[in-house]
């Protein structure tokens, strides 16, 4: 059933989970593979589709896709 409700048909559009944007530094070789956020931390992630160096998206800890290898500013306010 649809809903009317209009702030619920505005969160349908929003994907569920936080999606971020890493470096792989290594596949582990059991479906798993190490990532390198921004700020130097290291998590394990599912997927091994990426080689190391390449940048992905990680979404509820599981490789989503390769991202672009864009410049990046960090701006203090």
């Amino acid at each position: 059933m649809a809903t009317t409700n209009i702030w619920q048909q505005f969160k349908a559009l929003i994907p569920d989970g936080v999606r971020v944007v890493t470096t792989i530094i290594a596949n582990n070789g059991n479906g798993t593979s190490q990532a390198e956020l921004r700020n130097g931390s290291v998590i394990t992630v599912k997927g091994e589709s990426v080689g190391i160096g390449g940048r992905v998206f990680i979404q509820d800890g599981e490789v989503k896709g390769t991202a672009p290898d864009l410049a990046q500013y960090e701006v203090e306010v």
